[in-house]
């Protein structure tokens, strides 16, 4: 088992309302959605950045340090959200369902934390795990009380490593980590890392047909109560978790 330096980060997809009826077809098709985001989110994640694994509605990835490495996590953010928010407003033109988990895509955010530390890797056939107290870390902070939905929320570490003109814009939060004490960190918007950009993409009657039999197709086995929609996704109403479970045989 090696110890090494990293950069571990998590994106984390939110923006589900309590108002979305624990249906069938609306947790499949918000199933769908959510894992079509994730996998833009796993696209725009460049080199050295490596997918550790996929978390429920999160994306936990990490890159390998060495000691005096440097991080300005702005571009890497920033590459990754623009991703997300292309496939979302691909998702959005191509939409031909009107169920609410296809017509609240247009909610979804996207929010990240990110820290540096010592992880242990282990090896198990092509898989990698990651351990260690850092790593204990960055899934904490996930739990926070940033009063924005959009948002970079680093150590105080990475935070000094940005640029000067984010360095100002970042503001101080106490947080107070399960389990591992009081915590200082710093939150960007993701406004300040980016202003928003207009996208403008095509769509078609062929691509919409495209895109709803491609999301029949995977949601199939959810409407067949073969798998359980949505199981695991942090960011999912409570409400609805409850209801999922009652919906299977």
């Amino acid at each position: 088992m090696a110890i090494q330096r990293a950069l571990l980060l998590i994106a984390d997809i939110g923006g589900y309302t309590r108002f979305l009826k624990t249906h069938s077809i609306n947790l499949a098709h918000a199933h769908d959605m959510v894992t079509q985001l994730l996998e833009a989110v796993i696209d725009g994640a460049a080199s050295p950045l490596k997918l550790a694994k996929l978390e429920g509605d999160a994306a936990f990835f990490y890159a390998p340090l060495s000691e005096d490495s440097r991080v300005d996590v702005a571009p890497v953010v920033n590459a990754i959200r623009w991703a997300f928010e292309r496939r979302k407003e691909q998702l959005r033109i191509d939409r031909s369902c009107t169920c609410e988990g296809c017509t609240q895509v247009e909610q979804l955010t996207l929010k990240f934390v990110v820290h540096q530390g010592d992880v242990a890797f282990q090896r198990i056939k092509r898989f990698t795990e990651l351990g260690g107290v850092d790593v204990i870390v960055v899934h904490r902070m996930l739990k926070n009380t940033v009063p924005i939905r959009e948002y970079v929320l680093m150590t105080d570490t990475l935070a000094r490593q940005l640029t000067p003109e984010l360095r100002e814009r970042a503001l101080s939060i106490q947080e107070d980590l399960e389990g591992l004490g009081q915590y200082t960190l710093r939150y960007v918007p993701m406004a300040a890392i980016e202003p928003s950009q207009v996208l403008s993409l095509q769509s078609s009657s062929l691509k919409r047909v495209v895109a709803w039999t491609r999301m029949t197709w995977r949601s199939l086995p959810y409407m067949l109560k073969l798998k359980r929609p949505c199981v695991g996704f942090r960011n999912f109403d409570v409400q609805a978790e409850s209801v999922v479970g009652a919906l299977q045989p």
